[in-house]
């Protein structure tokens, strides 16, 4: 694994945050002690060894995280055989070792997890190949599963994607509704990056705009970022060239409806990101299964 990733999911997926995901996915099962099933026909001390299995195709992402914290589920091992951001076709991506009954305690989380966050992995990755070419980065937003944000981002990473702010915390991103009424929006809009700028440390300070002549506007403004909010591609060109022409020189950010048939061609206008809510909220999982293996 390159050690980039490695230290994105470190960052965003510290191993104490891991454990309690797993766990509350254990508890939705019934907890440890809720699997009926199993218990009513496997003994104790009975090992398996079980392989995870790929069916299909698609880029890794989870792995990481699951070999720091599989020991959630008790007594077991993992052994993996691909590493996350790796793109695979029909492969063994690790072997579960250990009890029978904790592995199968463990199978439905395990492969939720994984599915999920390889499916986003996979879309996001077919978005970056088709945006190649360009000097274009491909950044998700905060569309994301309801407690899964980091697993979410972490996993845009995994396919090659930027991810955009972590939340409301560590950048500004002004927005319609954050403008809503205000007699002088201009005005207002600086007194309020100052603000922002001295209460903390930010990623970025971004503002969305709806037409070329916000754009210009906003182009007065101490931003590192302008959103332009559906705009079409004649206007992208525009609002390009625009900014290419001003004393302020903000990353430009196309977002909104963009699909993996348009992407490219977005790109090519010379924005600088474009922002895709459905690399979280519109992935398919990817099919990952759990197998026995008998010896």
């Amino acid at each position: 694994m390159n050690t980039k990733l490695q230290q994105l999911a470190q960052s965003l997926l510290p191993t104490k945050e891991v454990r309690e995901l797993f766990i509350r996915c254990i508890e939705e099962d019934g907890g440890f002690d809720g699997d009926v099933t199993t218990k009513s026909i496997v003994q104790k001390d009975v090992l398996g060894r079980f392989a995870i299995n790929v069916r299909g195709t698609g880029v890794i992402s989870g792995l990481e995280p699951l070999s720091r914290s599989v020991d959630t589920f008790g007594d077991l091992m993992i052994t993996l055989h691909q590493q996350d951001g790796d793109c695979v076709q029909d492969a063994t991506i690790a072997h579960l070792e250990g009890s029978i009954r904790n592995v199968l305690l463990a199978e439905r989380t395990i492969l939720n997890v994984l599915g999920h966050a390889c499916g986003i992995a996979t879309l996001t990755r077919k978005f970056v190949d088709a945006a190649a070419g360009n000097e274009c980065i491909v950044c998700d937003t905060r569309k994301t599963t309801p407690g899964l944000r980091m697993l979410d981002k972490y996993a845009v990473a995994c396919g090659g994607g930027t991810p955009h702010r972590l939340g409301l915390h560590d950048a500004a991103l002004y927005k319609d509704n954050h403008l809503a009424g205000l007699d002088n929006p201009s005005l207002k809009l600086q007194e309020a990056i100052e603000i922002a700028r001295k209460d903390r440390t930010l990623q970025f300070v971004e503002v969305e705009v709806d037409s070329l002549q916000q754009l210009k506007e906003a182009l007065s403004l101490d931003v590192d970022i302008v959103l332009l909010d559906n705009f079409s591609i004649e206007q992208l060109q525009h609002a390009v060239e625009i900014r290419n022409t001003a004393d302020r020189n903000p990353l430009l950010e196309a977002s909104g409806g963009i699909t993996i048939e348009t992407v490219c061609e977005i790109a090519q206008t010379g924005v600088d990101r474009v922002a895709i809510g459905a690399l979280t909220h519109g992935a398919p999982w990817l099919d990952i299964g759990l197998d026995a293996i008998y010896e």
